[in-house]
């Protein structure tokens, strides 16, 4: 048994190679997984090396399982789902009383995790799990109660919360408005570092500077460098460092701009095609503790949404006092 396990491909490759071998296409899932499709493809490719056999024939703009594929993939299929069973079945087991809500990373490190206090001061009797990871989860699974989950309003499922769109627009540290290059329009920009949230699959155009320089110009700009990165949390923790100029995601950094940690030198902006939505698993619904949260997170969309769109016209007060 030891040695049959010390064989056992990493789960990773499993997962991977089941999503490709269901969708079968490396894109969509890589999409689903949220890895980068080459990722995926060089994870299935290990999985044919360690096991010494083609699983897919690689096609022009296909994909199709090989025989001794297809047959591998019905087992690792029905083999993960018993896992997936086997996990829920332990996690119901030992939950604590609370509530579980799963969201991007960037939407807990940014919104909600500096939002919490207030829910816990209202609510101190309700212990607050979140689960951040940029995968979707199942929340028919068990073990999440609300899901936060960024959405175009076609895509929200029947029942879905919205708490906000979202407006995107440059910014910066205040340090760099004060010392470097101008920045007083967007040509300037081509004088500065520009900071992209890294897509290579090119799923999220809208969040990368493109698309905004597409609508607001010059189209085609380019700046004297780049830096990548591949959370956007991480995206403006450098922009707060002054490593250069980045797409500012409002409200998700509202308070950035609000307690002045980033300022925008000029409010040209456009609107995301997608929000935030508030989604109650089916076996949450008529928890009382769950319908609290979810009042609070529309509570806190409304309450901070005068003050975070004042925070986008701040900036111009700022820059103006800088000149």
């Amino acid at each position: 048994m030891q040695k049959t396990l010390r064989g056992l491909p990493s789960l990773d490759f499993l997962r991977g190679f089941e999503a490709a071998g269901r969708r079968l296409s490396f894109t969509l899932a890589a999409e689903e997984l949220f890895v980068t499709q080459s990722a995926l493809s060089r994870q299935v490719k290990a999985l044919e090396d360690a096991l010494g056999v083609a699983l897919f024939e690689r096609r022009h703009r296909a994909l199709a399982l090989t025989p001794a594929g297809a047959a591998f993939h019905r087992t690792v299929t029905e083999k993960l789902r018993d896992l997936a069973a086997a996990a829920d079945a332990v996690r119901v087991a030992e939950r604590e009383p609370g509530l579980t809500v799963s969201t991007t990373v960037s939407f807990a490190a940014l919104w909600l995790i500096p939002r919490l206090p207030s829910f816990r001061a209202a609510h101190p009797a309700i212990d607050v799990y979140v689960s951040a990871d940029d995968r979707v989860i199942d929340l028919a699974r068990g073990d999440v109660d609300v899901a936060v989950r960024y959405l175009t309003d076609a895509g929200a499922p029947r029942g879905a919360v919205r708490l906000f769109g979202e407006r995107l627009l440059p910014v910066a540290s205040p340090a760099l408005v004060r010392r470097g290059p101008p920045l007083e329009a967007p040509a300037d920009l081509a004088r500065h570092v520009l900071i992209h949230l890294d897509d290579p699959g090119g799923t999220m155009p809208w969040l990368n500077w493109p698309a905004w320089l597409n609508s607001n110009g010059p189209p085609g700009l380019k700046p004297v460098g780049s830096v990548k990165f591949s959370l956007y949390d991480q995206v403006i923790q450098a922009t707060v460092a002054g490593q250069g100029v980045a797409l500012g995601r409002i409200p998700l950094i509202a308070e950035y701009i609000a307690d002045g940690r980033l300022v925008a030198p000029f409010a040209r902006r456009y609107d995301s095609p997608r929000g935030y939505f508030a989604i109650v698993a089916p076996h949450a619904a008529a928890r009382p503790e769950v319908a609290a949260f979810v009042a609070w997170l529309r509570g806190e969309a409304v309450r901070r949404a005068g003050s975070e769109a004042g925070g986008t016209r701040a900036p111009r007060a700022a820059k103006a006092a800088t000149r």
